[in-house]
């Protein structure tokens, strides 16, 4: 019996593909949620150095003074292309897609660095970049529309 979307059909209801295009758009609909997160809170800490954009650090035999003002450009001009690429991700555009496997990417390198120091939370977060690369790897955003 085929009638209008979301009728129940008994051959697509329970499909393994389904499910794994759900899965899919789930975690791609996350990962853009969270590259605005992560955007919009890198440009705030970017503007907070510009700020304050000297710190002093006391050694036993030092004081160092730091200027942050690079610091705080490059983190207000990568919170940005996050926060972009989020929105791209969300509204299914490829270069969002392709910035956020990118970025997925040098999270899990960077993480896998810190594996001795920090064993379970740098697993976890490798792992949690991974469903985020599959998930962005094999959204499709005219399979997303019809769900």
């Amino acid at each position: 019996m085929t009638t209008a979307r979301g009728a129940l059909n008994p051959d697509n209801a329970a499909s393994p593909t389904h499910a794994h295009t759900g899965l899919a758009v789930g975690l791609s609909l996350f990962a853009g949620v969270i590259m605005i997160i992560t955007g919009l809170i890198s440009a705030m800490e970017g503007v907070v150095a510009l700020a304050r954009n000297e710190i002093f650090v006391a050694t036993p035999r030092y004081l160092f003074a730091f200027d942050l003002t690079t610091w705080g450009w490059i983190q207000v001009i990568l919170g940005v292309v996050v926060l972009a690429a989020g929105v791209g991700v969300i509204t299914g555009q490829l270069w969002g897609r392709l910035v956020g496997i990118t970025i997925a990417v040098l999270s899990i390198l960077a993480n896998f660095a810190f594996i001795p120091y920090y064993p379970v939370w740098s697993l976890l977060i490798i792992a949690l970049n991974v469903f985020v690369i599959w998930a962005l790897c094999v959204y499709n955003r005219d399979t997303a529309a019809s769900l």
